[in-house]
C-alpha cells in the first residue's frame, strides 16, 4: 500500500483551501506528482484511489498513467472536515475569526471540541478504507492518493502510533509511504519525498 501526499498547490494567497474547489497543482507540484509516477513506475501497480479533490485527483492521474490506469475516485480519501471550518481564510487571519484554534489544533489535535470530525474518527476512516482496500486486492499493490493530516493519521493509526504526533514528520508534497500488512498489522517499508 502506497500513501501519497498530493503535490504542492496553487496558493499565492496562502488560504485554507480545505474541500473548496479550484486549487489545482502548483508548477512545482506537478514536478512533484511526475516524480511519485515515476517512482511507483516500476512498482506493479493494480489500482490507484484518490481523494476527489483536484490536487489529489491530478497527483493520481500522474501515478496511474505508467500502468495505464484511471485514478478511482473515493469519497473517504478527502480532506479532514475540520479544515471546512476555516476555508477561503488566509492562514496568517485565523486566530481574528477563529481564537486559539489553530493554536489548539498545532498543540493538541486530539482535543478540539470546535472540530466537526476529530483526530480519531479522521484515522478511523483513513484506516477503514486502507483495511477495506487492501483486503479488495490482496497482495497486490494499491496507491491512495490524499492530504497530509488524512494521511498522517492513517499512518499513524494503522502503525500504532499516538495520534497526539500528528504534527511530527508530516508527510511532504508528493512523498510515498509504502506501507505492507501481514496478516493485520501493518508495518512501514519505505518513506520517500521529492528531492525538491
Amino acid at each position: 500500500m502506497h500513501l501519497v501526499r498530493h503535490g504542492e498547490v496553487e496558493n499565492p494567497d496562502q488560504l485554507v483551501y480545505a474541500d473548496l474547489k479550484g486549487f489545482g497543482l502548483s508548477r512545482k507540484g506537478r514536478l512533484q506528482a511526475a516524480w511519485a509516477g515515476n517512482h511507483l513506475a516500476d512498482h506493479p501497480v493494480r489500482a490507484v484511489y484518490t481523494s476527489p479533490l483536484d490536487r489529489a485527483l491530478e497527483t493520481a492521474r500522474s501515478i496511474a498513467v505508467p500502468h495505464g490506469l484511471r485514478p478511482l475516485i473515493l469519497e473517504e480519501l478527502t480532506e479532514w472536515t475540520l479544515l471546512s471550518r476555516w476555508a477561503g481564510r488566509p492562514w496568517a487571519d485565523l486566530d481574528a475569526y477563529y481564537p486559539g484554534e489553530l493554536d489548539n489544533y498545532l498543540s493538541n489535535p486530539i482535543q478540539m471540541d470546535f472540530a466537526s470530525e476529530s483526530l480519531a474518527g479522521l484515522a478511523r476512516r483513513m484506516a477503514d478504507v486502507v483495511n477495506r482496500l487492501a483486503d479488495r486486492h490482496p497482495d497486490q499493490d494499491l496507491v491512495v492518493v490524499s492530504h497530509q493530516d488524512p494521511i498522517q493519521a492513517a499512518y499513524l493509526y494503522l502503525l500504532g502510533y499516538f495520534l497526539g504526533e500528528l504534527h511530527t514528520d508530516k508527510p511532504d508534497h508528493g512523498e510515498v509511504i509504502s506501507l505492507v500488512r501481514k496478516g493485520t498489522v501493518w508495518n512501514l517499508l519505505a518513506r520517500i519525498a521529492p528531492p525538491f
